[in-house]
């Protein structure tokens, strides 16, 4: 298993209502595309940014319940691809057991967005759907870039006194790890 983090979130071209999210594999510059619903880019855009609704859609409900419970979402696995379609296993836990719950990669992905935890991918998975994505440009937006990415542009930015720049860098490096 490798883990992925959440790179890019855009409007599916071919059908209203369709987005493509990009996933990455740190430090590799490989990205899985995965074609999901409006619902599940509103539940993802909205945990990755932190913003609150007014009352809980579908997502949010489902963390909460888990919570109210004291069940635990400790990661999420995309196991396997058939056909373009992303299977995917909730991990959830009480402090004791661990049960394995199947679901839908989007909606797996926005739960994990929301509870914080890590998201991973069989290489069989990886290595069918992966494609190599172009390094990211210099001038590219930071949620664009891997956690990898953003420590080494960090630690560059030190070394060189551009302390403005490593504050922003390392802002965002805070909001991801408080999401994970």
């Amino acid at each position: 298993m490798k883990r992925l983090y959440p790179l890019t979130l855009q409007s599916g071209l071919s059908q209203s209502n369709s987005y493509i999210l990009m996933l990455g594999e740190s430090g590799t510059g490989t990205q899985i595309p995965l074609f999901i619903g409006a619902a599940e880019a509103q539940s993802i855009l909205l945990a990755q940014e932190g913003t609150p609704t007014r009352r809980p859609l579908t997502h949010r409900l489902m963390t909460t319940l888990m919570q109210q419970f004291a069940l635990t979402l400790t990661q999420v696995t995309i196991d396997r691809v058939s056909e373009g379609i992303f299977y995917a296993t909730l991990h959830v836990s009480d402090g004791f057991n661990t049960q394995q719950i199947d679901s839908r990669a989007s909606d797996a992905i926005a739960l994990a967005l929301m509870a914080g935890c890590p998201i991973y991918a069989d290489e069989q998975v990886i290595e069918e759907t992966g494609v190599q994505a172009d390094p990211p440009a210099a001038d590219a937006p930071l949620e664009s870039r891997s956690l990898d990415e953003l420590e080494e542009q960090l630690r560059r930015c030190e070394e060189q006194e551009a302390y403005e720049q490593a504050a922003v860098i390392q802002q965002e490096i805070e909001r991801r790890r408080r999401q994970q």
